[in-house]
């Protein structure tokens, strides 16, 4: 029987030109000439004042990751998301209606409705229903099972 080695780290890509992989050489080669066509055809002060942001940004497509994806992947996302047509449907629900009616209905029901100032998240109403049957049950004197202190 034939043995076969299986290829381990391969999401590592390889590296081509030293201590760069092909992506990066390109990025890094294609902004050393843009800024290299600069110098020839232009004075140095506009040179420099258009060359640093070139290499700035070929150097950052070929080593600047954000949440570990690479810049280029980041930017293509960026321009698909601009580039795309957005549909925005606007309808009235009433459904969001009807439920705030069954819930003031719901509460007119019960002996003790909670004050509408006092309404909000659902902490909010637990603690409240809380203090409301600690004061039922102070009130109507009703026996607490968990309570075993003596009288």
């Amino acid at each position: 029987m034939q043995r076969f080695q299986v290829p381990q780290f391969i999401e590592v890509e390889d590296k081509l030109f030293g201590p760069l992989t092909l992506k990066q050489f390109i990025y890094v080669l294609g902004g050393t000439a843009i800024t290299f066509i600069l110098w020839v055809s232009l004075p140095i002060f506009l040179t420099i004042l258009l060359g640093v942001p070139v290499m700035g940004f070929s150097i950052g497509l070929a080593f600047y990751k954000i949440n570990g994806e690479p810049l280029v992947t980041i930017l293509s996302h960026g321009v698909q998301y601009l580039s795309r047509s957005r549909l925005y449907i606007w309808r009235k629900e009433e459904k969001k209606k009807k439920q705030k009616e069954e819930i003031i209905r719901a509460s007119k029901k019960k002996e003790f409705a909670m004050p509408r100032a006092r309404r909000g998240t659902g902490l909010t109403d637990l603690s409240w229903s809380l203090d409301v049957q600690k004061n039922l049950k102070t009130e109507r004197k009703i026996p607490n099972a968990f309570d075993l202190r003596k009288k």
